[in-house]
């Protein structure tokens, strides 16, 4: 009986010690808190790797812009608007336990208006809020320079929309194709040079016609843009350039290098006018061909890329380096 209530001590004693070790309320606290902390720790570097992509959003997020007919600059291409993901953003960056703007996940968001939608306009710009500009070539003459200027385009990575004459092209087969292969746009400047504003819409037509034909029999390519000679125009030549499948291009700077300025003065007052979606007018001169290298690297220390009337027409936002 002794033994038997012994026995039955022992084990009650050992179930109190193994209760008070596992229940003991200091230990199960101090578990608790550990997790509690780790826990808390964790929600804190998730909410401040959100609340960092929240607030970079604020900064990138933009609405999209509708093309519009400007009373001043006429048509303007749209532009992209921009959305961070939020969601997607977070998961990445929650991979890593770190904020980290290459982690970045944005989304472009179309306007509902396009440059197509509009009316038949002439374009003077790209979208201001674009940072890119396009060097516009106008070619009927300077031959001699053209070379020059191509290597120059080249070594410095740009690409050019060249508006050629069409008489020019037949007589120059050559050196038109010389532009073609060098990657740039080609562009249809009326085929003797005309001031079209003068002239009858049947012989408009005609010069128009005739300069895309040669263009497309010399180097298979059909010209999307229509650059009027002298900047010469009248309602009737956009709209005929329109009905060819041609947008009328003007500028909004312009090198005045057919008269034979200084090249560094030439260059310096454009770079005093370029701005974010600038078209800048040249020709193959002695004047652009020498001042050319500047004015490009001018350009790009403004913080502006430099590429074709097509590209500076294109909705795409173009992003900040730090999230491509």
């Amino acid at each position: 009986m002794k033994k038997s209530i012994l026995h039955w001590s022992i084990i009650v004693l050992i179930i109190t010690a193994t209760a008070i070790s596992v229940h003991n309320p200091f230990t199960s606290t101090y578990i608790e808190s550990i997790k509690a902390q780790s826990t808390a720790v964790s929600q804190m570097k998730s909410n401040s790797i959100y609340a960092q992509i929240k607030e970079k959003a604020k900064e990138l997020n933009k609405p999209p812009q509708n093309a519009e007919i400007d009373p001043v600059w006429k048509a303007t291409p749209g532009y992209n608007g921009l959305v961070v993901d939020m969601e997607e953003s977070f998961k990445a960056m929650k991979k890593i336990n770190k904020f980290d703007e290459k982690k970045l996940v944005v989304k472009q968001i179309e306007p509902t208006i396009h440059l197509e939608n509009l009316p038949a306009s002439p374009i003077y710009r790209g979208n201001p809020e674009k940072p890119m500009v396009t060097l516009l070539v106008n070619v009927a003459w300077g031959n001699e320079h053209l070379p020059g200027m191509l290597q120059t385009m080249k070594k410095n990575n740009v690409h050019s929309t060249f508006f050629l004459d069409g008489s020019w092209v037949k007589k120059n087969p050559s050196l038109a194709k010389m532009i073609a292969e060098e990657n740039h746009e080609i562009g249809n400047h009326a085929y003797s040079h005309p001031d079209l504003k003068k002239m009858t819409n049947t012989r408009i037509t005609e010069e128009l016609k005739q300069t895309n034909e040669v263009i497309n029999a010399t180097l298979d390519k059909s010209p999307n843009w229509f650059a009027p000679p002298s900047g010469s125009y009248r309602n009737d030549v956009v709209q005929i350039a329109a009905e060819l499948n041609m947008k009328t291009i003007l500028w909004s700077v312009d090198t005045v290098d057919w008269r034979n300025p200084n090249p560094d003065e030439m260059v310096e007052r454009v770079l005093n006018k370029v701005h974010p979606g600038a078209m800048i007018l040249m020709h193959p001169t002695a004047s652009s061909a020498a001042g050319l290298e500047k004015l490009i690297k001018g350009i790009k220390d403004k913080g502006l890329s430099i590429g074709t009337v097509s590209d500076l027409m294109d909705e795409k936002r173009l992003l900040p380096k730090s999230i491509k």
